[in-house]
């Protein structure tokens, strides 16, 4: 969705948008040179000549990286690294707690399964789909003709080429975008610093400012040899890019223009106030209860040994991260009033529509359609949390037992043994990876505490029907069932499983609770999403018809789509604020900060003894001013999750700073955007620069980049 602006961007305002770097028309482009950006559009976004967005890919396909230098050198954060960081981690070679520094080509570490993108075209394909759509069609004959329709334009778009293509709706299915991409499979780790520079402040200070995290990492891409994408082989040469990102070592000031590319994932910035009252109240409270009892589990497991730290370091970091993020947009919905914002926004088009006979014959049920919609929902409770949260995303068991239905299918079903052999052989590739990071002691208690939460907070006809069988044998003794299931069941134990699948039996599929149980639980979330479905194809309808009023409401108006994961740029300046009365945030942070805060008896504040070394002697080479060193700032770009490793620019196109978090007191900027309060948090680049060089001792690396001043 989007967001709607005045007919011309007034100042101050400029702040805001998410905007297609594709579309930058002269309104943003004058904005942008007034406030000190000295590049053409052309060298900002190009399809036909070297621009800084073949520079900008998407990480893994969560996150963004940047090329700083011409042999392929991607800087990203430390977070987007985390589970390749982990990957690597034994306890006797622990990256997580030490940090890691290839010191030559031949030391970088490849990761399987790891990828980069880049952004090769875009082509809008709105008339084309819309030409054969018309509002007499349900919403699943409108969906089915917009995936076949899509799905033929992007297999024409990579025939004969290696390249990957989709189509992507924009303003909520109105436009659509044929994006299309080329990916590099070959991604090494090259180095990355100790979780105590690159988490430093963990859970406590995530989404908070001040902040003195130096959350950064570095990988490199590689290719061929003819400098085609290919699969890891130790012949692969690094890529050499189209473009590449020179490095400012001259610092910032309040004011500066910043700019920043990336691939922010998902914004809601048009959820109407019916969508914020449900959030508030019914969906975000479920949320943080149910993550906060999974990371109570894990966080206990962690602190018992480095072995199940490092296994769980990534899982632990993924559930808190939105743990946060979740109170956080909970108390800004609250505290900002939001649905009150959009209550007068909802008004205001309610009015527009009401003086015309033909917008109310088109838009007069829109607004009446979200109340039921939301109503709808209501009636559901807490499914949709209950089952996202601990069981989607619950005990790790549930969803190995899961993907063994095919078998059991086969097995039902009398299949001949030599299928039954072959599907069993599959299942046995996948076996390694499923349980890598997997305990089961762990798991068990992952299981007693989310099963006895979904029984618990479901009713009887929301509920799948194993849990009568479970009650019943267990009278509501989740831990008792939870031992029943890990001593047992085929999917709690890895030989076990192995031992299964060289002869599957389906009388032991049969009687497994973990099978049963799992089957049971998807079974059922499969039919109350289908009763659901209702509610979602009238919010769909609404929602499309909303926004298209929108911007016919007011045709002059400055639009841009929610963020998708497509490839966006957002401008502004380097900024302080004032989050409270009588209180106000300078724009940077130093290393001072972190001497301050340091306690190491607190494993978020634990600071590395050479740090302190450098900073105990002020050896800031050439990257501190005036017997400080800079670390982290804040500006009022507007960014999102996915946006995570974006590259913050100057007006002239070079690296000053790397975007990696945003600011507390905005925490509902993804729905409606915080002009006086909302921030991005970076890591200055002259500290990302002192850690290779000062710190790791991998000053090498900096003789490959392009630095300026």
């Amino acid at each position: 969705m989007f967001i709607f602006l005045a007919a011309s961007l007034k100042p101050g305002r400029a702040d805001e948008g998410m905007w297609l770097p594709f579309l930058i028309n002269d309104i943003l482009y004058e904005e942008m040179q007034q406030m000190g950006l000295e590049l053409t559009r052309e060298e900002i976004f190009s399809l036909n000549q070297s621009s800084i967005k073949d520079a900008i890919v998407s990480f893994g396909g969560g996150c963004t990286a940047e090329i700083i230098s011409s042999e392929g050198l991607l800087l990203t954060n430390h977070h987007c690294g985390y589970g390749r960081i982990q990957y690597h981690s034994t306890p006797q070679n622990d990256y997580l707690r030490e940090g890691f520094w290839a010191m030559n080509k031949s030391e970088e570490l490849p990761n399987p399964g790891l990828f980069v993108r880049f952004l090769v075209s875009v082509t809008d394909v709105t008339e084309h789909i819309n030409g054969q759509l018309n509002e007499r069609m349900s919403v699943s004959e409108r969906n089915s003709k917009i995936s076949q329709l899509s799905d033929s334009i992007s297999n024409a778009a990579k025939n004969g080429n290696q390249y990957t293509a989709n189509v992507r709706p924009m303003f909520s299915g109105n436009d659509f975008y044929l994006f299309v991409y080329e990916s590099y499979n070959d991604v090494r780790l090259v180095g990355t610093p100790p979780s105590s520079i690159g988490k430093f402040g963990g859970d406590t200070d995530n989404w908070m400012w001040p902040r003195h995290t130096g959350d950064f990492s570095l990988f490199r891409i590689y290719t061929a040899p003819d400098g085609s994408p290919a699969e890891y082989h130790a012949d692969n040469i690094p890529l050499k890019p189209r473009h590449f990102l020179p490095v400012s070592t001259s610092g910032i000031k309040e004011g500066d223009f910043s700019m920043i590319l990336g691939f922010p994932g998902s914004t809601d910035r048009f959820l109407t106030s019916h969508g914020i009252d449900y959030k508030v109240n019914v969906e975000l409270p479920k949320r943080i209860e149910i993550r906060r009892a999974k990371l109570d589990i894990i966080e206990k497991a962690m602190a018992e040994s480095d072995e199940l730290r490092i296994m769980y370091a990534s899982k632990q970091s993924g559930i808190s991260n939105y743990w946060k993020n979740f109170m956080g947009m909970e108390n800004s919905l609250k505290k900002h009033r939001v649905a009150d914002s959009k209550r007068v926004q909802e008004e205001t088009f309610a009015q527009w529509v009401s003086k015309s006979p033909d917008r109310q014959k088109q838009y007069g049920d829109v607004m009446s359609t979200f109340e039921k919609v939301y109503e709808g929902y209501n009636s559901f409770g807490y499914f949709s949390m209950v089952y996202s949260e601990a069981v989607a995303s619950g005990p790790d068991v549930l969803r190995f037992a899961r993907s063994f239905n095919k078998l059991n299918e086969l097995l039902q079903n009398g299949a001949s043994q030599q299928d039954i052999a072959q599907e069993a052989d599959r299942m046995k590739s996948f076996v390694d990876r499923l349980y890598r990071n997997y305990n089961a002691d762990v798991d068990q208690k992952l299981w007693a505490a989310m099963m006895e939460t979904y029984n618990n907070n479901l009713p009887a006809n929301l509920k799948a029907d194993i849990f009568e069988k479970i009650n019943k044998k267990y009278n509501g003794n989740f831990n008792r069932f939870a031992r029943d299931v890990y001593q047992k069941s085929i999917f709690a134990d890895k030989d076990r499983l192995l031992k299964f699948l060289d002869n599957p039996k389906k009388r032991t599929m049969e009687r497994d609770w973990a099978f049963r149980t799992a089957t049971s639980v998807f079974a059922k979330a499969e039919n109350v999403m289908s009763q659901m479905k209702e509610n979602s194809d009238m919010l769909s309808t609404a929602r499309r018809l909303y926004v298209k009023g929108i911007r016919e409401m007011d045709p002059e108006g400055m639009y841009y789509p929610d963020a998708n994961s497509t490839m966006r740029f957002t401008y502004g300046t380097v900024k302080g604020y004032q989050p409270a009365n009588a209180v106000y945030f300078d724009y940077i942070t130093t290393l001072e900060g972190v001497m301050e805060k340091e306690n190491p008896d607190h494993h978020e504040f634990v600071v590395p003894d050479e740090l302190s070394h450098l900073y105990r002697n002020k050896d800031f080479g050439p990257y501190g001013s005036k017997g400080l060193l800079p670390l982290n700032f804040v500006s009022n770009n507007d960014i999102t999750g996915g946006n995570s490793g974006s590259p913050v620019l100057d007006g002239s196109g070079n690296l000053i700073g790397l975007a990696f978090d945003g600011n507390w007191e905005a925490m509902s900027g993804d729905i409606l955007f915080e002009h006086e309060l909302q921030r991005t948090i970076s890591v200055d680049v002259r500290y990302i620069l002192f850690i290779i060089d000062k710190f790791a001792g991998a000053g090498y690396l900096l003789n490959e980049m392009k630095l300026v001043d």
